[in-house]
């Protein structure tokens, strides 16, 4: 399921929002564990895991970026910045399973803002995969979610390029 892209007093908000089959810990660990992180996002790696700690993204060739956690709450709720927009996580029980919540801030549309909403989505399709000892295509599933975040974005704005 696609995220939902509403504009607002800040700019736009993007939630993802999915069901799994798994219990709120196993959910959890795979958002703070970095060998679970490693699965779903490589470049990601918590430094340290609490409200005012650090995330870092890996650009490769030895240059990083310290991202800073926003927010935390153990077991339910990571949110971090992202560049000069938020990503939040939520972790809650549903009925014996779990929901997972991504929220991405976004201040500006930018031409890259598909790319991450695309990224995003598949994150959470590795992560579902991951628990569920599934395998999927990256790529494939990037380039298809890309174009569908695309077309979304533009039907909110007119083209970005």
């Amino acid at each position: 399921m696609r995220a939902e892209i509403i504009q607002d007093e800040y700019g736009y908000t993007a939630t993802f929002a999915r069901i799994l089959s798994h219990p709120p810990e196993s959910v959890w660990e795979m958002l703070v564990d970095n060998q679970k992180i490693k699965q779903w996002f490589p470049e990601l790696s918590i430094q340290e895991l609490k409200e005012g700690g650090a995330i870092r993204f890996d650009f490769g060739n030895e240059s990083n970026e310290e991202m800073a956690i926003l927010h935390y709450k153990e077991g339910s709720i990571l949110g971090f910045e992202w560049g000069e927009d938020e990503v939040h996580f939520e972790v809650q029980p549903l009925e014996g399973k779990t929901q997972l919540i991504l929220i991405e801030t976004i201040r500006q549309l930018t031409p890259h803002t598909a790319k991450d909403l695309a990224g995003w989505h598949v994150c959470l399709d590795v992560i579902q995969a991951q628990l569920d000892e599934k395998e999927i295509i990256r790529e494939q599933e990037w380039e298809k979610e890309l174009t569908a975040y695309q077309r979304l974005l533009d039907s909110l704005t007119g083209s970005l390029g």
